[in-house]
């Protein structure tokens, strides 16, 4: 049996970011095999168009469900920029109209250049997060003094407003809540924000009286993201009860941000519940606010991987097969799992992996290994199956091809967890990058962002070049 029929049987495809034609795999109607014939592997591609359209996806979600129930509050859309920090992400987002949620201090450098270059102005809205060191309060601080009057700094401990008495001007202050984890997490409660039972006694004791501080929001984020589950719905519910109680004292308060965690599509079997479950978190801030008799609140979120994860895949070439006892057939690809998706190494998480080519071959039952010496370095269960099949790497004459495939909607967190342009396992040189675009009349355009890592770049590093 041809490996398409494999597919076609197994799963609903074609899809709509996935396709075959003449044998070859299309990815969001981008012909895969074109660009690596003209840039080879291994290869990192960045669809950019995707980016765009996930924001204008979430916002539709939002309006959607605060129309069903007759929501009166806005909702704002920001990005989480540590889920990649690249100027070509942080300028696709802009350009629709993403609000920004950073982590650190060098994120403020980021949001320095950007308004030098006139990519966003001093009307953005920025969510500052995490448990902030001195360089990261003197960075907000002083974006608030040059006229960013939309920043807000959310605390993550009670001492960390004392960083901020120094202001002269007027400005906002979110307070994250540290939501409980998940029954099987390794910590009851999460390490960031903070307690319910503080909250309120915080925000009279330190908060209300502040000269220049107003309370413009409340934070929270669940570790294990939105999920339909229990214990999602009974967070969020606990959550919007402290809101409505720190409201009635706090007129200031008007903006919830349920920070993150809307997930990315990792198999082609994938089927959340994307409007429904976004239905019913509207919903229950409503249910619960109109409970205590207390206006509803605008909506913000903190969408990451679902920005930018889609828009990623990684493709490698098979340099050989190995049969290594009566069972076990390795393809060997040109490049590392652990360094170029270390999430795979690290965290066992599944991406979509497809072949670019041979759809007409028979398949076979195959593990796939890295480069490196590193017995953990391999990848050998997709998402939603236990074995991993792909195209015999020989045609119906047994003569041999060459096999490619590629790992997709991998775009968040892989090349800074994997060390982008510093050292990595083995030396395992970072995959060359490409750009692709659309131009105004709709045709694809490539661009090369960085070439593949070179030998005299790592030996600079390691301090032989000097």
């Amino acid at each position: 049996m041809q490996y398409i029929d494999l597919i076609s049987q197994t799963f609903h495809f074609p899809t709509e970011n996935f396709r075959v034609e003449n044998d070859e795999l299309y990815f969001n109607n981008v012909p895969l095999m074109d660009i690596v014939r003209q840039y080879g592997t291994p290869l990192r591609i960045s669809y950019l168009p995707k980016i765009g359209q996930q924001i204008e996806r979430a916002r539709r979600y939002f309006a959607t469900a605060m129309e069903k129930c007759g929501y009166q509050g806005n909702y704002t859309y920001c990005y989480c920029t540590k889920s990649s920090h690249f100027k070509f992400v942080l300028q696709e987002t802009l350009k629709h109209n993403a609000q920004l949620e950073t982590s650190s201090a060098y994120d403020i450098a980021i949001i320095r250049k950007l308004y030098e270059e006139k990519l966003l102005d001093k009307n953005v809205l920025i969510i500052s997060n995490g448990f902030k060191r001195k360089s990261y309060t003197d960075g907000i601080k002083a974006l608030i003094r040059d006229g960013f009057q939309n920043m807000i700094p959310v605390l993550d401990n009670m001492e960390e407003i004392r960083a901020y008495d120094d202001l002269e001007q007027p400005f906002q202050l979110g307070i994250r809540v540290a939501s409980d984890e998940k029954p099987d997490f390794a910590f009851y409660t999460s390490r960031l924000g903070i307690r319910y039972s503080d909250v309120i006694d915080f925000y009279r004791n330190q908060i209300a009286h502040h000269p220049q501080a107003k309370l413009k929001l409340l934070h929270f984020f669940i570790n294990s993201g939105i999920r339909d589950a229990a214990y999602y719905w009974a967070e969020l519910n606990r959550f919007v009860y402290k809101y409505c109680e720190l409201k009635k004292i706090c007129p200031d308060l008007d903006t919830i941000d349920i920070g993150g965690g809307l997930p990315i599509q990792t198999s082609l079997h994938h089927d959340y519940p994307y409007q429904q479950i976004i239905d019913e978190i509207v919903r229950t801030i409503k249910y619960v606010c109109d409970k205590n008799f207390v206006p509803t609140p605008h909506i913000i979120t903190e969408f990451g991987s679902f920005t930018v994860g889609e828009s990623g895949a990684i493709i490698f070439s098979v340099l050989g097969q190995k049969l290594q006892n009566e069972r076990e057939r390795w393809y060997m690809i040109d490049g590392s799992f652990i360094t170029h998706l270390p999430d795979t190494w690290g965290t066992g998480q599944r991406f979509i992996m497809l072949p670019l080519n041979n759809w007409s071959h028979e398949y076979q039952q195959v593990n796939l290994g890295g480069m490196t010496c590193d017995s953990d370095d391999y990848y050998n269960s997709d998402a939603v199956t236990i074995n991993i099949y792909l195209p015999k790497i020989e045609d119906e004459n047994n003569n041999p091809t060459t096999q490619y495939i590629g790992f997709f909607h991998t775009g968040a967190y892989q090349d800074t967890i994997g060390g982008y342009g510093g050292l990595q396992h083995c030396l395992i040189p970072c995959a060359k990058h490409v750009l692709i675009d659309l131009d105004e009349q709709g045709n694809l355009v490539t661009r090369l962002f960085s070439e593949e890592q070179s030998s005299d770049a790592m030996l600079a590093l390691l301090g032989y070049n000097t």
